[in-house]
């Protein structure tokens, strides 16, 4: 079967600084580090590289083919991405040496993409299917409730968190996936428990403790492999395409999870986002740190 990822794809333009500025300040970068990003971007590797038939559906200014190059690269379908005349969406990030980082993201062409595209997209979509979105671009919902009329089943990551676009989706999405900060949002929002929303299968991410998996009114836990990490960007992108190439080939939830899980804490022991999403084999390979 097909995963389509309606999703954005940003440059990330990564600053090395001495420590972050202040307001008014002005500091020199000791280095510009330029990868691929964007939660759509990530997601679409992650599939791809866990070996997921992957066919992302977004849009890129003239000046982002580059991006669109190193998404074929690593085994990711890009003929339905469109070319607009306006500028691809970009971040800007400035990491201090301890750690922090600000992060600046400019959306650009994610939130142009036009309905037409998305609809001659998954007009070639099959039954069965997965269609799979987040909230860094427009059309989402349109594009979930068109996805199940043609019998797809709908995979949302609900970040970054929008308590109006999260609850409109909740309907349409069979599998829904979130980390512990929207977890609780999400509850906020709703007042209902997780494991009462409506959707088939729920996943909440816990960092290094793991992730909870609520299905069937059950509530099961699964730990995190111990690691040493030195970048975190796109680790749950990498669980989220994981869980999904991993679920389309058939594989029951509790394996696929165990191997996500492996993906995830290989990716945080490397630099960059999509860049950085481990392949299959590294991932079912990787057993972590020995514990002392």
């Amino acid at each position: 079967m097909t995963i389509w990822n309606l999703g954005s794809i940003n440059a990330d333009y990564i600053y090395a600084l001495p420590h972050l500025p202040a307001p008014g300040e002005t500091l020199a970068a000791r280095t510009l580090t330029t990868g691929l990003g964007g939660k759509g971007a990530n997601m679409s590797v992650g599939c791809a590289r866990a070996g997921g038939k992957t066919e992302h559906i977004g849009a890129l200014g003239p000046e982002g083919a580059w991006m669109a190059d190193r998404l074929r690269s690593y085994g990711v379908g890009t003929t339905h991405i469109a070319t607009l005349d306006a500028p691809s969406g970009h971040a800007i990030i400035a990491v201090e040496d301890g750690g922090e980082n600000l992060i600046l993201v400019f959306p650009g062409t994610n939130r142009q993409i036009p309905p037409a595209h998305i609809e001659a997209a998954l007009a070639q979509a099959a039954p069965g299917d997965w269609f799979l979105t987040q909230n860094e671009t427009n059309h989402q919902l349109e594009a979930a409730r068109l996805a199940k009329a043609r019998g797809l089943r709908v995979g949302y990551a609900a970040a970054p968190f929008d308590p109006a676009a999260v609850q409109a989706m909740l309907p349409h999405a069979d599998f829904l996936i979130l980390n512990e900060v929207e977890a609780d949002q999400l509850r906020d929002a709703t007042g209902t428990p997780l494991g009462e929303l409506g959707v088939a299968d729920v996943i909440v991410t816990l960092g290094a403790e793991g992730c909870l998996w609520f299905h069937d009114g059950r509530e099961e836990s699964f730990p995190a492999l111990r690691v040493t990490p030195v970048d975190t960007t796109g680790a749950g992108d990498t669980f989220t395409g994981y869980i999904l190439a991993a679920l389309d080939e058939g594989m029951p939830m509790p394996d696929a999870i165990r191997l996500a899980t492996r993906a995830s804490a290989l990716k945080v022991t490397r630099h960059g986002a999509a860049d950085a999403v481990p392949t299959r084999a590294e991932a079912e390979a990787f057993e972590g740190e020995a514990h002392a």
